[in-house]
C-alpha cells in the first residue's frame, strides 16, 4: 500500500535503495500469530537533524504526538527503560519500553514494549535514518519496521492497520518538526557535479 510517501511492506512499492536498507537493517523475526510491516518517510531535512530527534529515547514527545510524558530509568544506554504516558484518545494510558539497540554511526534505534496497559504484546521496532538528496538539498530517508502479536479478536490486517496508522502519524510529525528545524538551520543546497 502506498499513501503519500509512506510505503508498507505489503505493497511491494519500495525503491531499490529502500529494499536494500530494509533487508540489511530491518530483520525482524515474525512468528505465526504476529504481523509485521515497514514504513518509509522522506524528510526534507538533513540526517543529523532527524537523527537528533529519533535517537532521544528519553524524549519521544519531541515528535510523537501521542506521547504526553516520558520518564527514563537508566543512563540512556541499551537496556534503559522508559515509562511513556499516552495522551487520551488511544486505547492505552501507559507503555513501558526498553531500548534494545542504539547506533549513532549507522543511525539505528531498536526498542521493545515490555509492559503497559495496551494490547501491543511482543512489540518490537527498528528505526533507521539514512541521508539522501531531495530537491537538491540534504534530506533523510526514515524507515520504521515493527512486529507485534495479533490480539485475540483481531485479524493480522486490523492489527497492522492500527500500528501503521500510529507510525504514520509519528513519521509525519517527525517530518514536520525536522523540516521546521531545517528551515531555521538554513542548510546549503548540495552541488551536483
Amino acid at each position: 500500500m502506498v499513501t503519500d510517501d509512506h510505503v508498507t511492506m505489503n505493497g511491494n512499492g519500495f525503491s531499490k535503495m529502500e529494499e536494500e536498507f530494509i533487508k540489511r537493517y530491518h530483520k525482524l523475526e515474525v512468528k505465526e500469530n504476529q504481523c509485521s510491516s515497514s514504513l518509509v518517510k522522506h524528510i526534507k531535512a538533513p540526517v543529523h537533524l532527524v537523527w537528533s530527534l529519533v535517537r532521544r529515547f528519553d524524549q519521544p514527545q519531541k515528535y510523537k504526538p501521542f506521547v504526553s510524558r516520558c520518564v527514563v530509568q537508566g543512563d540512556l544506554q541499551v537496556g534503559s527503560v522508559r515509562e511513556v504516558n499516552v495522551k487520551s484518545g488511544l486505547p492505552a494510558t501507559t507503555s513501558t519500553e526498553r531500548l534494545e539497540y542504539l547506533d549513532d554511526d549507522e543511525h539505528i534505534l531498536s526498542m521493545t514494549i515490555v509492559g503497559g496497559d495496551h494490547r501491543l504484546k511482543n512489540y518490537s521496532s527498528i528505526v533507521t535514518v539514512h541521508p539522501e538528496v531531495i530537491d537538491g538539498r540534504p534530506g533523510t530517508l526514515v524507515i520504521e519496521s515493527f512486529v507485534v502479536d495479533v490480539p485475540d479478536g483481531n485479524t493480522k490486517d486490523e492489527t497492522c492497520y492500527f500500528v501503521e496508522a500510529l507510525i504514520k502519524c509519528n513519521l509525519k510529525s517527525l517530518a514536520d518538526v525536522s523540516e521546521r528545524l531545517a528551515v531555521q538551520d538554513r542548510t546549503e543546497p548540495i552541488k551536483i557535479m
